[in-house]
């Protein structure tokens, strides 16, 4: 447990760094909203491609590793799709509580698994993202815009298209994938320069995440909070777990996919949220919430789930 805690404080001392900054106007607000577009168009994608494609992939693991992670993703889903029609739940509000259950912040899971487990932690952990971000992004927007659109029919493949299109991820989750399939060895002078961006994108990104939280937009009607809750800190990692534990995953490997399915959720949900007219109040409440209780609930979560895996 006090592994666990060292780990983990150092990563919510500079989210809670990256607040206490946004509180007191340092820099500047227009500061961090041009921080939050260099990490999602420049940083973090460096990181994924120069990791992803230097990744030695093993077919047989991969595939189990993604049954696991997918697995989680897939019953948190359904838990939050089940709760939220027998609470009635109007479908602007349902969308929020699906994405607070079932979407990931896979900033504080990379930087948990480099904490904890050290370089090869955040090797297997990166690999969860590139198995989560393109399927997360597909699944969300099929189910999001044919909860809030009449006209699905014409407007689902182009809304899909849209947001994988203009993804930066996505695209460096491709391009890496390609170049380690094709390639499998360093570029010269490009992963040279993937490699300088992408080693700020984490503490960066840790400081934005603190940045974009808004304590005040949590005055919201607290029992879908409590499901979205429910649903991204219980009922993933438990799945994940279960379905590792069945599958005969590896158990470093099934250590690092339980790590990374206690994280709270991600922020790109409330762009989201606004961008196809869910609710995006009651989405930002969620995402600062999470983000707040994953201080304490994370280090519990994982005192009692990593021992059941031996």
């Amino acid at each position: 447990m006090l592994t666990i805690l060292t780990s983990i404080l150092p990563i919510f001392l500079i989210i809670a760094l990256g607040l206490a900054l946004r509180k007191g106007g340092i820099p500047s607000t227009d500061f961090w909203n041009l921080n939050d577009k260099l990490v999602y168009w420049v940083l973090m994608p460096c990181l994924l491609f120069t990791k992803i494609s230097l990744s030695p992939l093993d077919k047989s693991a991969l595939g189990l590793y993604s049954m696991t992670i997918l697995g989680g993703f897939l019953a948190a889903l359904v838990f939050a799709v089940i709760s939220a029609r027998l609470m009635g739940y109007a479908a602007p509000q349902a969308t929020s509580i699906l994405q607070g259950s079932a979407r990931h912040n896979s900033f504080i899971g990379l930087a948990l698994a480099a904490n904890l487990y050290g370089p090869v932690g955040f090797d297997i952990a990166i690999l969860a993202t590139a198995i989560l971000v393109p399927i997360t992004n597909i699944v969300m927007v099929v189910m999001m815009v044919g909860a809030l659109k009449q006209d699905t029919a014409t407007r689902l493949p182009i809304a899909i298209l849209r947001e994988l299109g203009r993804n930066p991820y996505v695209i460096s989750i491709l391009l890496a994938i390609g170049a380690n399939q094709m390639i499998g060895d360093r570029i010269p002078v490009v992963h040279e320069v993937a490699d300088i961006l992408g080693a700020g994108a984490l503490p960066i990104t840790l400081l934005a995440v603190g940045a974009n939280l808004r304590v005040r937009a949590m005055a919201a009607s607290a029992l879908p909070l409590m499901l979205a809750i429910v649903g991204k800190m219980m009922v993933f990692p438990v799945a994940a777990l279960c379905i590792g534990i069945l599958v005969g995953l590896p158990q470093d490997v099934l250590q690092i996919a339980v790590v990374y399915s206690v994280v709270p959720t991600g922020a790109s949900s409330y762009t989201l949220s606004k961008q196809l007219g869910g609710d995006a109040p009651l989405m930002a409440a969620i995402v600062t919430l999470q983000t707040l209780i994953a201080a304490v609930s994370i280090p519990i979560s994982l005192a009692i789930l990593l021992p059941l895996i031996g």
